[in-house]
């Protein structure tokens, strides 16, 4: 009998997140001839998005939609995994390696002895096995693991997989009730939401990030401006937010989020080791900076040595003529 695969799905802004795609295909590159796949979804008003979501999957969509479930609580989320439990006993699990998919993640492997493998940026079958990499020492280092056996749980870095295709046929939507638990430790009530754009940071294909270069509050407008004409989203450095110049909602680096966009413009940002942490997966790195010494020279891939306030205005003047915007 083959192994069953089942992807915990994230819903954000009444959309289903990408990393939950690419999940999906992390799953598809695991799997071996009898093996199949379900999916969960928890939320509230979900049910456009459960049929979405069997467009990706080959055997059965578990929908739990509540208004209790709204807002991603670990104890009510493990509660709707008991019970999923309960239907079908999944031998691996895959989360996306999102906030949420970082808490919920450890709680579903300690309910069920699992071990777990985090942060995995690829993955390749080796024999009967599949081996999974993750960066170690702030993206200095990679290494490959693999379990010896018993219960998986892996989350999945997301904008490192690409995306699943749809299945040939939607898959089994299977609606389970949830019984509101009255012994909840915490309860949160609101989520007041500090984004950087219209992007999510951590999954756009294109980041325009800024630094201390930047001066001041007033100074992102051009970075909003170029990340709007590329439908991407604005990041800063640590120093950026310490100094007032944007929310901490936007730091990238060691003690903030870790992207990895197709496209990474740094602006006016020095290339701290902090930094670099949370960008130097990027597959192009470009940076802008008037000093031709700064080290984030020394990861880009292209560099323009200039006065970002010069710069990045003739890169949007440029791009809106290309793109037609």
């Amino acid at each position: 009998m083959g192994k069953t695969y089942m992807v915990v799905a994230e819903v954000r802004g009444g959309s289903l997140r990408q990393v939950t795609l690419e999940a999906l295909q992390a799953v598809s590159i695991a799997k071996e001839d009898g093996d199949s796949t379900a999916a969960v979804l928890i939320g509230s008003q979900i049910t456009p998005l459960a049929s979405e979501l069997a467009n990706y999957v080959d055997g059965q969509v578990f929908s739990i939609d509540h208004p209790e479930l709204e807002i991603y609580n670990p104890e009510a989320y493990l509660s709707v995994m008991k019970t999923v439990f309960e239907r079908v006993s999944p031998d691996v699990i895959v989360l996306g390696h999102t906030a949420q998919g970082r808490d919920l993640g450890p709680v579903i492997a300690a309910h069920l002895a699992a071990g777990q493998i985090s942060d995995v940026t690829a993955m390749e079958k080796n024999s009967d096995d599949v081996l999974y990499t993750r960066p170690l020492y702030a993206g200095k280092a990679f290494e490959q693991k693999q379990f010896t056996g018993g219960i998986q749980v892996v989350t999945i870095r997301p904008n490192n997989i690409d995306p699943a295709s749809a299945a040939t046929s939607p898959a089994e939507i299977v609606e389970l009730e949830y019984a509101p638990a009255g012994s909840l430790r915490s309860i949160v009530k609101d989520i007041v939401r500090k984004t950087s754009g219209k992007v999510d940071l951590t999954e756009a294909k294109i980041v325009v990030s800024g630094g201390r270069g930047v001066k001041s509050a007033e100074g992102f407008k051009p970075l909003e401006e170029l990340a709007d004409v590329l439908h991407g989203a604005v990041g800063a450095s640590r120093a950026a937010c310490d100094a007032g110049y944007c929310d901490y909602s936007m730091q990238i680096g060691q003690t903030g989020k870790v992207v990895t966009p197709e496209i990474y413009i740094a602006c006016g940002i020095s290339g701290a080791i902090q930094h670099l942490a949370g960008m130097s997966q990027s597959r192009i790195i470009i940076a802008i900076n008037k000093d031709p010494e700064a080290p984030i020279f020394k990861v880009a891939d292209y560099g323009i040595v200039g006065d970002l306030f010069e710069v990045v205005p003739l890169l949007t003047q440029e791009f809106r003529k290309v793109l037609a915007v």
